[in-house]
């Protein structure tokens, strides 16, 4: 979820204007050509790789979007494979090789995700790289402009403040660090919020969960809350540590990469990445697919997500299978 804000390595994670104006894109749907293009040539691959990096029916092409839809107000080139590459993307090695997840500010229980399980959910996602989880941070100990937002009458920090800070916290041996937050985010005077914002160059980034629960709009928590308030949380935050890897927002596919103008759009983005994605993750990370579907599936088992662990278990069986 990501847009120039200053200077190209700081990207906006999601947005919301407080000001209107913004010009409408032209979106056109990628063929199925362009999409296998996308992927780059597989040809050479063992069969189980050529196998994950191709479409063998469990994804769907990206839908036309709707009018307040990111790709109908924003001009995405797409990234292929290729481009990625010739990108010259940071990749983990030289004694930088985990990645740390930063909370900062409070995390009221009932609200707020369970941080163990968003641990343990980046590391099945990005293994074999490991995951540690920082102590948290306090409210006074954030060096970050407050102000309260005039729509909301709630609490919000200057992301661009964090930003500044955040490569200061980054240890020695990290790859790359995401802060999180229950405190509501904002990067300019002229913005309403901002779900985050990170600079790929430094290798950090900062991003709220405040608005994904219904409390943030006084709604009573319902059944199935607190599992909808992790998957939320989840996906956010292994598509935000995706643009840790110099990869950008996806246009081929229904993916993890997608971008997302609002919060009905980012729920139904699924949280698996797709062949393109996921080759340029492979590239950097150099992991089994196979592996890596069979530690996603065992906490989609652990945690009820039925659905992803269905399609996950398929994905395995056509990797393994593939001759």
């Amino acid at each position: 979820m990501q847009r120039n804000l200053n200077a190209s390595t700081w990207i906006i994670l999601g947005l919301s204007f407080a000001v209107c104006g913004m010009a409408a894109a032209v979106f056109v749907t990628p063929s199925k050509a362009d999409r296998n293009a996308a992927a780059g040539n597989v040809s050479r691959l063992d069969p189980p790789l050529r196998r994950a990096f191709s479409d063998g029916g469990e994804f769907e092409a990206k839908r036309e979007p709707g009018g307040g839809d990111w790709l109908a107000a924003h001009d995405e080139p797409g990234q292929t494979f290729e481009r990625w590459v010739n990108s010259n993307p940071n990749i983990p090695g030289a004694g930088r090789t985990k990645l740390y997840v930063l909370p900062i500010g409070e995390f009221e229980k009932g609200i707020a995700p369970d941080l163990e399980k968003l641990k343990q959910y980046t590391a099945a996602y990005y293994h074999p790289m490991p995951v540690e989880m920082l102590p948290v941070i306090a409210d006074e100990e954030v060096p970050a402009k407050e102000r309260v937002n005039g729509m909301s009458a709630k609490k919000q920090w200057k992301s661009t403040d964090i930003l500044r800070w955040l490569p200061k916290k980054l240890p020695a041996d990290g790859y790359a660090m995401i802060a999180v937050t229950m405190t509501d985010l904002y990067p300019d005077e002229k913005w309403n919020f901002v779900f985050g914002q990170a600079s790929t160059k430094d290798r950090v980034g900062v991003f709220s969960f405040a608005r994904y629960h219904p409390a943030w709009t006084n709604r009573p928590a319902e059944a199935g809350t607190e599992a909808l308030v992790l998957r939320r949380a989840a996906k956010v935050l292994t598509h935000e540590m995706g643009h840790m890897f110099g990869i950008r927002h996806c246009i081929y596919y229904e993916c993890n990469m997608n971008g997302a103008n609002h919060l009905d759009e980012a729920d139904s983005t699924p949280v698996h990445l797709c062949p393109v994605c996921l080759r340029k993750l492979h590239r950097a990370a150099r992991f089994d697919p196979a592996e890596r579907y069979g530690k996603l599936l065992e906490f989609y088992e652990a945690n009820g997500m039925k659905a992803e662990e269905e399609w996950v278990g398929k994905r395995i069986e056509a990797i393994k299978g593939a001759r």
